[in-house]
């Protein structure tokens, strides 16, 4: 058995793993599931607020992450940084 030293939870290893499933998939413009990682390409012009031109159709976005929400697609876009997309915009690379 191991035990945790903040909480004193204790569990043991070689038990079953219980595996969470998210109830949410999230699918991109062409009905793909997406996943945390992957790569995906925008295929429509975004207009950013505060930038002087938006993120083109074409570029590609790796790594992105899931997250819950009306945006839910974290990501860094070169050029722009940080940004939350919208999975209907992009597809899967």
């Amino acid at each position: 058995m191991y035990a945790c030293p903040e909480c004193s939870h204790e569990w043991n290893p070689e038990g079953k793993k219980e595996v969470v499933e998210d109830s949410i998939k999230i699918l991109d413009a062409n009905g793909n599931e997406l996943y945390d990682g992957d790569s995906v390409i925008v295929i429509k012009d975004l207009p950013v607020k505060g930038a002087p031109k938006p993120v083109k159709a074409g570029t590609k976005v790796k790594n992105i992450r899931l997250t819950d929400g009306d945006h839910n697609i974290d990501c860094k876009i070169k050029g722009f940084g940080s940004m939350a997309l919208k999975s209907e915009f992009v597809k899967k690379s």
